[in-house]
């Protein structure tokens, strides 16, 4: 089928969400991954896509993905209402709409429910934490870029302070509002200088999963490397793993580079193609056997 840019809506009691898919051609009977790629700020569906070259590594690597659209009924900025409340909790708001179309999009494409995975950028980075912890039975694994942790903020007066960092001063020995037994997997991306959502957000993410999973399941074991990227930025990644097997936690600091999407297409908003490729490495920590360690 592939990306046509045509939009659905799937519409619950709190509302209605529009979306697109790009599913590729089917190779064989097999369900496939869904990724659920949610948005930032200003952003939309066909910009994102572009942005992130995310629809070339479906193709790839044979997985659907879905784009949920944020409505300016919603947010006048098309940002995801992760600083509202009733948008942080399971059953209701923006979370109850992103998952309805997640569901109803791997009923319609014959995804395999254990490989449905979502990842976002900024506000959508923000709303991917939020459904990591409200639906840990639906999402194997997410990635954050640029993003907020879980009850950063409860308005947007401190959504804009949490931004800056204060979500880490004031709640840093708090556990997380909703914890379950273990965090889902997840992959961090953050630029360290970036001037619209401080990398403090991004450590106190991996921060919290770092204590909840050794909590659950005893020490992790941190390989920390520093590389420069082909295009030129040099970043230092973070990988916490039990003993021997595969990651269940990666973070990426990729220094001197602001609020983008790393590695990403100048044909979409907020890119730099200078850093390593997010994409790409959220897909191949995607698709690894992350259930294996679990």
């Amino acid at each position: 089928m592939g990306y046509t840019g045509a939009v659905s809506r799937y519409s619950n009691e709190s509302g209605t969400c529009a979306y697109s898919v790009h599913a590729p051609p089917r190779r064989g009977q097999r369900p496939r991954p869904l990724l659920v790629m949610l948005h930032g700020c200003t952003q939309n569906p066909k910009d994102f896509a572009a942005g992130t070259r995310m629809n070339s590594l479906a193709d790839r690597h044979d997985f659907v993905v879905v784009y949920p659209a944020q409505s300016r009924a919603h947010n006048a900025m098309g940002c995801w209402n992760w600083f509202n409340p009733p948008d942080q909790l399971r059953d209701q708001g923006e979370p109850s709409l992103i998952v309805g179309v997640a569901l109803e999009v791997a009923a319609q494409h014959r995804v395999d429910l254990g490989r449905i995975f979502v990842a976002g950028l900024s506000a959508g980075g923000a709303m991917a934490v939020i459904l990591g912890e409200t639906y840990p039975d639906v999402f194997a694994a997410l990635g954050v870029h640029s993003g907020l942790p879980f009850g950063a903020a409860d308005s947007a007066g401190a959504a804009l302070a949490a931004m800056q960092g204060d979500v880490v001063r004031r709640k840093a020995e708090q556990p997380a509002a909703a914890p379950s037994p273990r965090p889902v997997p997840r992959i961090v991306f953050h630029g360290d200088a970036d001037s619209t959502v401080n990398v403090s957000n991004g450590a106190e993410i991996v921060r919290r999963a770092v204590v909840r999973e050794t909590a659950a399941g005893g020490p992790l074991h941190e390989v920390i490397e520093n590389r420069v990227a082909a295009g030129g930025h040099a970043y230092t990644t973070s990988r916490y793993l039990r003993g021997a097997e595969l990651p269940v936690i990666e973070f990426w600091v990729v220094h001197g580079a602001g609020h983008a999407w790393s590695g990403g297409s100048p044909a979409g908003s907020f890119t730099d193609d200078e850093g390593p490729d997010a994409s790409a490495e959220m897909v191949r920590f995607f698709l690894q056997d992350v259930g294996a360690v679990r």
